[in-house]
């Protein structure tokens, strides 16, 4: 007897809100584990198929590191979509002006890429500073998922 696959529906969902502070983390490890938390692959009720995931709040993001070279060798490219439009930002100024965009961008080239992805990513709010709004939702701290 094959065992039964249990799919909950939306209003069944139950989500959260968790809070991270990226000081001293790096990169790639925080986004992967934001990646995480907004699929909802944290939790045992996981459907793949529908937005089961838990908003997450990200504070302190101007002082979050890379490792090796990546501070001054990391470029990000952009497409204005004007003829000659290529644009390509070094990590450090990117950093000095749009620091949330450097977490943005990572964990976005980690979720699916399709609707659902994008309905994920929305649930994602990055501040550079270390004050946010969202305290009305009682945000937890992240878990330690790796």
């Amino acid at each position: 007897m094959r065992p039964k696959t249990s799919h909950l529906k939306p209003t069944e969902i139950e989500t959260g809100w968790f809070v991270a502070d990226a000081e001293n983390k790096v990169l790639g490890r925080l986004a992967r584990d934001i990646a995480m938390i907004l699929q909802g692959k944290h939790k045992p009720t996981v459907s793949e198929h529908t937005l089961c995931g838990d908003a997450v709040v990200v504070i302190n993001c101007e002082k979050i590191a890379v490792t090796g070279n990546k501070a001054t060798q990391k470029t990000y490219a952009r497409v204005t979509g004007y003829p000659g439009g290529y644009i390509e930002e070094k990590y450090a100024d990117l950093l000095e002006a749009h620091p949330e965009r450097i977490l943005v961008k990572a964990v976005q080239r980690m979720l699916p890429k399709n609707r659902l992805g994008r309905k994920m990513l929305k649930q994602l709010f990055v501040y550079a500073g270390g004050e946010h709004p969202h305290t009305a939702q009682k945000p937890q701290p992240i878990p330690e998922l790796s």
